[in-house]
């Protein structure tokens, strides 16, 4: 199985070449929940501190300023620690 991509502070250029700031915003208060992903994700945090943990995998920590890939068909745990603003874009 794929593993989680973390890319810390990606370039604007590369943010307007995959059209970021078009893709949809996702909001999330401190919290804990189950996630699979039934398809990719893309996402880039534009606030908050979240620890992503994959079913047998060992723990990620992504948060501002992180564009980040969750591959499909993958099951984790996600530990919000600060408040989440996210744009994503699935597929």
């Amino acid at each position: 199985m794929a593993n989680i991509t973390v890319e810390n502070n990606p370039s604007d250029d590369k943010l307007r070449e995959l059209g970021v700031s078009k893709w949809p915003i996702w909001t999330k208060e401190a919290s804990e929940f189950p996630w699979i992903y039934d398809m990719r994700e893309v996402c880039y945090f534009l606030e908050g501190e979240v620890i992503v943990t994959p079913t047998n995998g060992e723990p990620v920590k992504m948060g501002v300023g992180d564009l980040v890939e969750f591959p499909s068909g993958m099951s984790c745990k996600w530990k919000i620690l600060k408040d989440v603003k996210k744009n994503y874009r699935f597929g």
